[in-house]
């Protein structure tokens, strides 16, 4: 059974993403106010995301000659109720430990990830997943997250690309979109959804929920209905 998928994102007007560009913008507690309304069990990052907000871009300690005993998918604690899922197809993302904040790190790779990268993963406490040989199979890995830990209901969290391979495969349920009142402009800032050369049918949605938030910002929830 998939985990319920709400991508849950702040967006400029025009629906850019990289807030650092607004000068002191006043997003994070109304992302963090407004995500604690769901119940979710897990948020998902891409690896540009997890390398800018979260690790620094700490490089991993590779220890050459070491291996896992196996090349299966690890569960590092069995008891973590919370979780962060980083998407880090080859293996590069450096962790200082098995979890951010109270969250329990989980790291979705490819066969590409070297056995001196598993190796560093079990050293740091980190749970790992295979979720395809050379590229992601985005409904394989939402299966397996479903199946290995308690997750049914991820918060979906960027950047443009995962999201919008999670869009394109038809594996995002709902949208839950904070719009701050600003014109980015900037051709380089990513967007909310990022479908590539080849994007498919556009994506229709539902309105289901419409709320004036504090500081001008506007909180909009769709269902994605699908592609047509």
């Amino acid at each position: 059974m998939k985990p319920h998928v709400i991508c849950h994102m702040v967006a400029s007007l025009d629906g850019r993403i990289i807030t650092s560009r607004w000068g002191a913008a006043p997003t994070t507690k109304a992302y963090e106010t407004t995500a604690a309304t769901f119940d979710a069990q897990a948020w998902l990052c891409g690896r540009v995301t997890m390398e800018k907000d979260f690790t620094d871009g700490l490089a991993p300690d590779l220890r050459p000659g070491t291996a896992p005993p196996d090349r299966h998918d690890f569960v590092a604690d069995k008891e973590a109720t919370s979780f962060a899922v980083a998407i880090d197809a080859h293996g590069k993302l450096g962790w200082e430990a098995g979890h951010i904040d109270a969250d329990h790190l989980i790291s979705v790779l490819t066969e590409q990830a070297s056995d001196e990268y598993l190796a560093y993963l079990r050293r740091q406490g980190v749970s790992y997943i295979f979720g395809g040989t050379k590229e992601l199979d985005f409904k394989l890995v939402l299966d397996k997250l479903s199946q290995l830990f308690p997750i049914k209901t991820i918060l979906l969290e960027g950047g443009g690309h995962v999201n919008g391979s999670l869009l394109k495969a038809g594996l995002v349920d709902e949208l839950s979109l904070l719009h701050y009142p600003v014109i980015d402009g900037a051709a380089s800032s990513a967007a909310v959804f990022e479908l590539g050369k080849q994007p498919g049918p556009p994506a229709k949605l539902r309105l289901k929920h419409v709320e004036q938030l504090p500081d001008g910002l506007v909180w909009l929830r769709y269902d994605v209905l699908g592609h047509h």
